[in-house]
């Protein structure tokens, strides 16, 4: 009786493995059929592409396509846009939040706290409700069509702030109060004693960030109007709506684009991430 039972057991977590496995390919696959169909439709050629059965393989690898991008569009002068506003607001973004986390994590001042939730509840606000004002005084800077619109805006993350500072709660006291003794600032304290110690969590921001900013397009499209301060997201979309009634003809330069556009991101994402892998290893925080 007991060995029908274990029997009966055993088969039974064998079905629920093979059913869990079944599972996940079939959520893997749905996940990853429109980067695949994003793929193979960037090297197709337009007559393919207006076949009536589509083809789940290109018939000729339509390598001309990445060329005609450059040429219908200044997809180089895009990409540089939105390589500068990247980096820009990755460095602002991360030494405000290094600074305030700071602040936040290790010093002692009244209304602490308080300012604290106060940080915390502008994770509730959308980017849409405030862009009226933030417009505004952009306007009045004369900031407008400028790199200073793109970057300064997203200066401040709450959530970069929230991350940064239970990363440096976590830090004992002692090591700071050492720090202190030796003759140690606050920017050294900062830069050359937490900013090590906090580097995962540092470095999984900055992925964060410029993922963020790289994939941007409600913010650059209303802070710019002049086609050279253009950014790729807002410049494949123009290149989208310029050919309104043609997509067939030009579905696959559009996706071309779009495959060199999402190259960066997924090569920072591949480097950043062994970074993020060995920094932990090495890293206070076990």
């Amino acid at each position: 009786m007991k060995d029908n039972y274990m029997a009966g057991s055993a088969k039974n977590r064998k079905a629920m493995m093979a059913l869990r496995i079944t599972g996940a390919v079939i959520v893997t696959l749905v996940m990853f059929f429109p980067v695949y169909w994003l793929l193979i439709s960037a090297f197709k050629t337009q007559s393919e592409m207006r076949m009536a059965v589509p083809t789940f393989w290109p018939e000729t690898f339509a390598w001309q396509n990445f060329a005609e991008a450059f040429r219908v569009i200044p997809y180089a002068r895009y990409f540089g846009n939105t390589l500068l506003m990247a980096v820009g607001t990755i460095i602002l973004q991360l030494n405000v939040a290094l600074m305030a986390a700071y602040a936040f994590a290790k010093g002692q001042f009244k209304g602490r706290d308080t300012l604290f939730l106060l940080v915390l509840a502008a994770l509730i606000v959308p980017e849409q409700v405030i862009f009226v004002p933030v417009y505004v005084m952009m306007s009045k800077l004369d900031w407008l069509n400028t790199f200073w619109a793109l970057i300064v805006p997203h200066g401040a993350s709450a959530y970069a702030i929230f991350l940064l500072r239970q990363a440096f709660k976590s830090i004992n006291n002692d090591v700071l109060e050492a720090a202190r003794v030796d003759g140690a600032g606050r920017f050294s304290i900062l830069y050359k004693l937490l900013f090590p110690m906090a580097m995962p969590t540092i470095v999984t921001m900055g992925v964060l960030i410029f993922i963020s900013s790289w994939n941007s397009y409600f913010w650059p499209l209303i802070m710019t109007n002049n086609n050279d301060m253009r950014v790729l997201t807002v410049g494949i979309a123009m290149l989208r709506d310029s050919i309104a009634g043609n997509e067939a003809m030009f579905f696959n330069v559009i996706m071309a684009s779009s495959v060199m556009a999402i190259i960066p991101i997924v090569i920072v994402f591949t480097v950043m991430q062994k970074h993020i892998v060995a920094a932990m290893a090495n890293s206070t925080f076990k």
